[in-house]
């Protein structure tokens, strides 16, 4: 005889049991997760936003040759990375090369959603993946040697691969991201993992910046916070341990060419887009050469396979699909 504790049982576990694989598409996987952000807050009107600067946008010879110049990074910078797990740097990109990434971004997503993301459909977060194969032009974004270059100076490792590229668009009026660290959504068996997300506009408070919990260990607060599928229990979690233990959070806008580069331990979160215009922004994972796929994926990594095709549970990662970005291998 099953008694109701049994059943009660049976209904927490299903809710926290995240260890059967994705199995739907990687924009479902995203219409699932920012469905678990606490939005009980009193929506405010939607404002304009400035308009994009008029300027020159550089052909694609130019921006190849931009983003294969090194960025000096200076040892309180990679110090500042180190101890607080995210760091942002202005002047990444040139402002030719963010609009011209814009654009780009625009016409993709038009393309697969069959809708302008700055003026329909608002309300929603729209994602692609894996766009870099077969787009020259944005390949150059994603295997950018700068951003590979960066990436492992402030892992302080020697090599670094492609995890994979995400095009986020956060349209006009949609809501929070919830609090999360990205070592849920990698499965790889090292913490040597950095995300730089590059918004292809600037973003004022307005826009839904992302924004950093710090100092990094601060993950520590909330590991008996058990994640939930469902509901927004995990994501207010999170955020009244942070309340309560007065965890600093850097919520800053990104001026255009700035770009953030955030450790998977980093706890990071981003508000509601209250313009216009849709938060777009091209956010590309790499990781230290060498690293393995762990032994148990679960749901939260969505669909990882297709970012590393061939490559099972406990294999080293490193796909065709997973080049080594940083250093340059020497064509001569």
């Amino acid at each position: 005889m099953t008694s109701s504790n049994d059943n009660l049982n049976s209904k927490i576990s299903d809710v926290t049991d995240i260890s059967k694989p994705w199995d739907k598409n990687n924009q479902a996987w995203w219409d699932w997760y920012v469905s678990l952000a606490d939005n009980d807050v009193k929506e405010d009107e939607i404002i304009n936003a400035d308009p994009l600067p008029d300027i020159a946008i550089p052909s694609d010879d130019e921006v190849v040759s931009e983003l294969a110049e090194p960025y000096h990074l200076a040892d309180d910078q990679i110090n500042f990375f180190k101890k607080n797990g995210f760091i942002k740097l202005k002047k990444v990109f040139s402002p030719g090369a963010v609009l011209k990434l814009r654009a780009e971004l625009i016409n993709l997503l038009k393309e697969e959603f069959k809708v302008d993301p700055d003026k329909e459909a608002h309300d929603r977060f729209l994602s692609l993946e894996m766009i870099w194969p077969d787009n020259p032009i944005l390949r150059a974004y994603v295997l950018s040697p700068r951003l590979g270059q960066i990436s492992a100076d402030l892992l302080e490792v020697p090599a670094v691969r492609l995890y994979h590229d995400n095009v986020l668009a956060k349209q006009a009026g949609c809501g929070r991201t919830p609090w999360h660290f990205d070592d849920h959504h990698f499965p790889l068996d090292t913490n040597d993992v950095v995300t730089a997300w590059a918004p292809a506009q600037p973003i004022p408070l307005e826009m839904g910046p992302l924004s950093f919990a710090y100092p990094l260990d601060v993950h520590e607060l909330v590991n008996a916070v058990t994640f939930e599928k469902t509901g927004t229990g995990y994501d207010r979690g999170v955020s009244d341990i942070f309340s309560k233990n007065n965890v600093s959070v850097n919520e800053t806008p990104f001026e255009l060419g700035e770009v953030s580069f955030h450790h998977n331990l980093n706890f990071h979160t981003a508000s509601r887009n209250r313009t216009n215009r849709s938060r777009v922004a091209l956010a590309n994972t790499y990781y230290r050469d060498g690293a393995r796929v762990v032994n148990a994926p679960t749901m939260v990594s969505g669909d990882w396979q297709k970012f590393m095709p061939n490559v099972k549970p406990g294999d080293v990662a490193a796909s065709p699909l997973n080049p080594i970005c940083w250093p340059v291998k020497d064509k001569s």
